[in-house]
């Protein structure tokens, strides 16, 4: 059996973490998986994991900040993005296809629904929720707007955003060797993470808190969007660490990681059992309302408030962690119960 999953993005993170974990999982069941990206995309994590790709276009939209602008030019792009993700789904006798969020979904779930081929749709944008579940089976991961409904229709499947079960055997001691010598390990450590990519408010988030009354070691990664977001470092105390692929050890030295309202890398810190506080409007304005998936384990700020927040999550670490407990084990198995329903959804075969 062969899956192919089309990803939305740079394939550095994000929606490539995600990617990467279901295949993971599918492998383990003996499923070949085959990857597509944008053919702008640089893939640095698939590279970095031996894995070569397909390359079509996947317009983006801007998931949950999409403007009706962005919403028109990528749909005036997909017939032709869809077209190509048809080819390569004959080119590579795929037994089902795998849309991972956003225009990766979309494209998917619409190429998959033209060449016959079960599709899988792994959604959490406004806009893949609307299109992919009138198409094929999908998976709703926490950010989607529809999450927290009681009930959904028997194609559509709840489950939290799929982890690479490793995450939890990172060693903290690896961690420490990787400090610089400003590390101090007799003090709390704050990780500032919005994901692959470093956005301009998360870096000015660190900023802020490594000039205010905290006295931690504030570590910061991702690459930055803009090389000009790193300025905001200077003359402060703070250990920028860039793009890292060794989180597990990493989320092993933090007490508290704040971090965008979005993405795999909330799933990782619960299950590490590390206290999240969730910055609110990190990109383009999103807020996905991630306390309520994750209450007691997971604090939410504005920038504004972000100091008074962190004080109290720092206060409350040993509460934080047992809430987040609760959760952990739901998270670890997430990518196996995706890599099942996709194993279902190809067993119904070719129409």
């Amino acid at each position: 059996m062969k899956a192919l999953l089309m990803v939305t993005g740079r394939g550095m993170g994000g929606d490539a973490v995600t990617a990467l974990n279901i295949s993971k999982a599918l492998t383990k069941k003996g499923v070949k998986c085959e990857f597509v990206l944008d053919r702008s995309a640089p893939g640095i994590l698939l590279e970095k994991n031996g894995i070569k790709w397909h390359k079509i276009r996947i317009p983006q939209a801007g998931g949950h900040a999409a403007t009706k602008l962005k919403l028109t030019k990528a749909g005036l792009k997909t017939s032709i993005a869809a077209m190509e993700a048809v080819k390569v789904i004959r080119k590579s006798k795929a037994d089902v296809v795998v849309g991972v969020i956003g225009g990766g979904a979309i494209i998917g779930c619409i190429s998959a629904k033209i060449a016959r081929v079960p599709g899988v749709g792994v959604l959490n944008t406004p806009t893949d929720t609307k299109v992919c579940t009138r198409l094929n089976a999908s998976i709703i991961l926490p950010e989607s707007n529809i999450f927290s409904q009681d009930s959904l229709p028997e194609n559509l499947y709840k489950c939290y955003g799929p982890v690479n079960p490793d995450i939890i055997a990172g060693n903290k001691e690896e961690a420490l060797k990787k400090m610089p010598e400003s590390f101090d390990p007799t003090k709390n450590t704050i990780i500032f993470s919005s994901g692959s990519s470093l956005f301009e408010m998360m870096a000015q988030a660190a900023k802020n808190i490594s000039l205010g009354e905290i006295d931690a070691n504030i570590l910061v990664v991702g690459h930055p969007l803009k090389e000009e977001f790193l300025n905001l470092f200077q003359n402060t105390n703070i250990i920028y660490l860039g793009y890292v692929d060794w989180v597990n050890d990493l989320l092993n030295l933090a007490d508290v990681a704040v971090l965008s309202d979005d993405g795999v890398m909330i799933h990782e810190a619960i299950a590490c059992k590390v206290p999240i506080v969730a910055l609110n409007g990190v990109k383009y304005g999103r807020y996905h309302n991630m306390s309520r998936i994750f209450p007691g384990a997971l604090m939410e700020s504005s920038l504004e408030n972000l100091q008074d927040t962190l004080k109290e999550a720092l206060s409350h670490i040993g509460a934080m962690k047992k809430q987040a407990q609760k959760y952990g084990d739901d998270v670890l198995h997430s990518a196996d119960k995706i890599a099942d329903i996709v194993i279902e959804e190809a067993k119904k075969g070719r129409k």
